[in-house]
């Protein structure tokens, strides 16, 4: 492979990852926050409207997604650099 291809590979396998992180988990965490906030609330004894509680809008949530993929590239680079330097079996070996 070439150094370029083996940076693609790299990168790529994790994108899926990332994809499925931000799929998974940005609905898990606004079910969290539903459910966190307003006993927090109720806790001190308050009645939390809703406002309060759904704070994320459809741009927001979109990006939140999103931001699993790019993190996952970002931190694939450096690792993705050094496998497309050294030789194949020596990355391979390591993987």
């Amino acid at each position: 492979m070439t150094p370029r291809q083996t940076v693609v590979m790299v990168v790529t396998s994790v994108v899926m990852t990332g994809l499925g992180g931000g799929a998974v988990e940005v609905p898990l965490g606004v079910a969290l926050h539903g459910w966190i906030t307003p006993a927090m609330g109720h806790s001190a004894a308050l009645n939390l409207p809703e406002s309060v509680i759904a704070v994320y809008s459809t741009p927001e949530l979109t990006l939140l997604a999103l931001g699993g993929p790019l993190i996952a590239v970002l931190g694939a680079l450096l690792p993705a650099g050094w496998a497309a330097r050294t030789r194949s079996a020596v990355a391979l070996r390591t993987e």
